[in-house]
């Protein structure tokens, strides 16, 4: 496994660390020049000075999407007297194979809450919240003990540093739903109601938390503030291979000799990250799939493997970048079973909101079953590709169903011949054949 010298230079988010093991709280965060850019930005810079380094910074929203972090909060409308402002960071980090927040969370707590205080401060807002995955126990802790050191240091709490900037961050704990993942999931949430998804617009930068201006940033995202304001811009983007500017954590789980997560430039290949960091896959496996950022993102095959790590590039070669972790699956693991574990997870996790979500999840789960089983019906595939259709992008009112089909799409694309081995073909009748309008009869989902 390849060893990384981390320095500031080249490694923002982790150079903190002279090991995987213990936490960087606030006397060795400052001894390493900790919390120098909160300072830096108190005294110097104007709120919009530093959004528009954000802006410039290109820096992308690290929780999947790839929004770009300036944009979103140059969306958020100007102070009104009176009218308060949120900030949210979202570290509900439910995605099957995906491991960085968590990391963050646990090893460098003050590199975050100083990116919360900048972002707060930029957009005017003087209280901010952690949704924390509620499974996240000793990050909770952690996070804790953390803001209590912030407050006792002067950086958090009434007038900051001695200005006239106050802000009280508050760590809440989420019930566990993945859908929470989902930002205004997230918000409902957080003001105890269900976490269904919102319609959108409007958006959360004008309706947000209670109805007021909310900004909804990823743990990863906030993290990458600190280095970027005390640095500058032109160094932030140096550190990339790719269009996408700065580093990531990336990493690989699965049967690999060192599943795990490192900072690397955007732009290396998934070969590298494979090879050289994770150590290969383990002895006596072939790679056979692998998906680039989480459950929730496309298949990739082996061939596939040398594209490189960012948006773009996945994009092109069929999947999405997501969170930038990758899961191996290895020659001996069958592809639909995997996709039924998958799918079982998605559709027990769906709000029930919207129909084709609600339905259509335990529909795919139920012949994916009977696939596994080898008792699948001639004409199941054909239902599922269906499925995905009507569970794709706009038709549903949030991304969970769109995500969650994107792994069943792929594997039956890529490996058709493993579904219709689950086909028992001699004792079913073609589905298909009971009538033939079934499919616009009885499979469209549009409302």
């Amino acid at each position: 496994m390849k060893k990384i010298f981390k320095k500031p230079e080249s490694h923002p988010l982790t150079w903190w660390l002279d090991n995987e093991e213990n936490t960087v709280y606030i006397n060795e965060y400052c001894q390493k020049n900790g919390y120098s850019a909160l300072k830096m930005v108190l005294k110097n810079l104007e709120k919009k000075e530093i959004i528009d380094i954000v802006k410039c910074s290109e820096l992308k929203g690290r929780g999947g999407a790839g929004f770009y972090t300036g944009v979103k909060w140059s969306l958020m409308p100007k102070k009104e007297i009176g009218i308060p402002r949120y900030l949210i960071c979202n570290a509900d980090e439910m995605e099957p194979g995906t491991f960085k927040d968590r990391f963050l969370l646990e090893k460098i707590p003050h590199q975050l809450i100083e990116g919360i205080i900048i972002a707060s401060f930029a957009l005017d807002i003087s209280r901010a919240y952690i949704f924390l995955r509620g499974e996240y126990i000793d990050a909770e802790r952690i996070l804790k003990r953390s803001i209590s050191e912030a407050k006792q240091f002067g950086y958090l709490g009434n007038n900051i540093l001695k200005s006239d900037f106050s802000l009280d961050i508050i760590v809440h704990t989420g019930a566990g739903r993945y859908i929470c993942g989902e930002e205004t999931a997230l918000i409902n949430s957080l003001e105890g109601r269900r976490a269904n998804p919102r319609i959108k617009p409007p958006f959360p930068a004008c309706v947000g938390l209670w109805g007021k201006p909310t900004c909804v940033n990823n743990v990863e995202t906030l993290s990458n503030i600190p280095s970027i304001l005390l640095h500058g811009v032109d160094w932030y983007k140096s550190l990339s291979c790719s269009k996408d500017q700065g580093t990531k954590l990336m990493g690989f789980s699965g049967q690999v000799n060192y599943p795990g997560l490192w900072e690397l430039p955007f732009g290396i290949s998934a070969r590298e990250i494979l090879e050289d960091y994770s150590g290969g896959m383990k002895k006596g496996l072939l790679l056979k799939a692998w998906q680039p950022g989480g459950a929730s993102t496309d298949f990739l095959i082996g061939d596939n493997i040398d594209v490189k790590m960012d948006f773009e590039s996945i994009f092109q070669a069929g999947s999405r970048f997501g969170t930038g972790i990758g899961m191996v699956v290895d020659h001996t693991v069958n592809i639909v079973s995997l996709v039924c574990n998958l799918e079982e997870f998605f559709a027990r996790e769906s709000c029930g909101f919207c129909t084709p979500c609600r339905d259509g999840l335990p529909w795919i789960v139920k012949i994916l079953r009977s696939m596994v089983n080898k008792s699948g019906r001639q004409g199941d595939i054909e239902i599922l590709e269906d499925l995905c259709i009507q569970l794709g992008p706009g038709k549903t009112v949030c991304a969970h169903a769109p995500g969650a089909i994107e792994p069943l799409q792929s594997a039956i694309r890529l490996f058709r011949s493993e579904f219709e081995d689950g086909i028992d073909v001699q004792n079913s009748k073609n589905i298909l054949d009971v009538s033939p309008n079934i499919q616009s009869n009885m499979f469209k989902l549009d409302f």
